[in-house]
């Protein structure tokens, strides 16, 4: 249970601070601009790697726990759990956004600007980057303790350049909660499957990286 709760809360954080500072440039006419919000994502996915990383592993993300499932390193009877518990956690914060900004429309959900197959494309490479390096950082422990900056700095990264064509979401439950709270669940489906895929490619790539003991 503590993990599924830290599970929670951390999710809970990234959907607030990153959804929320979405929602805080658009009623602020851009006081905190296209680079703020990348950095907001990527300082609050680095903080909660650190702060509850020895609880649950911070997955904070579905496609991430999924991917997780088919290397050595996860039990994958905790797998649903953790799902439910990262989703429940993202719901939970677009339901306090929208409490406190009522008005605003999209609760900060992410909509592809153009076609939907560039977005369903970019969102495999940019997940497939991200878990890449979760799971190369998880084998090589002589550069453990800098994860959290080099998987926060990866999002930060990936939502500084890719945002505005897709939202850089690279995590189903980043997308699903506001979408859900908000209404806006046109092409939803986009965000989860995408990041998922990416992931579990990720992983295959892992798996022939890696060393070889014996």
């Amino acid at each position: 249970m503590r993990a599924y709760l830290a599970e929670f809360i951390g999710t809970y954080a990234l959907v607030f601070c990153g959804t929320g500072a979405i929602i805080i440039n658009d009623i602020s006419n851009g006081a905190i601009g296209h680079q703020g919000i990348a950095v907001t994502f990527g300082a609050i996915v680095m903080v909660m790697i650190y702060a509850l990383g020895s609880v649950s592993g911070a997955h904070i993300n579905p496609a991430v726990s999924i991917a997780f499932a088919f290397t050595e390193r996860f039990n994958r009877r905790n797998l649903l759990p953790y799902c439910i518990a990262q989703i429940a956690g993202a719901l939970f914060a677009s339901f306090t956004l929208a409490y406190l900004f009522p008005t605003h429309l999209s609760l900060g959900a992410t909509f592809p600007s153009g076609d939907w197959q560039q977005t369903f494309i970019l969102e495999i490479i940019l997940t497939y980057f991200l878990m890449l390096v979760i799971l190369m950082l998880r084998q090589n422990k002589a550069v453990h303790q800098f994860a959290g900056i080099a998987i926060g700095g990866t999002v930060l990264l990936e939502a500084m350049f890719a945002g505005p064509i897709t939202g850089a979401s690279m995590n189903p439950a980043r997308s699903i909660a506001p979408a859900l709270v908000s209404g806006n669940i046109d092409l939803l489906w986009v965000y989860i499957f995408a990041p998922i895929l990416g992931a579990l490619l990720a992983t295959g790539t892992s798996h022939l990286l890696q060393e070889k003991k014996g």
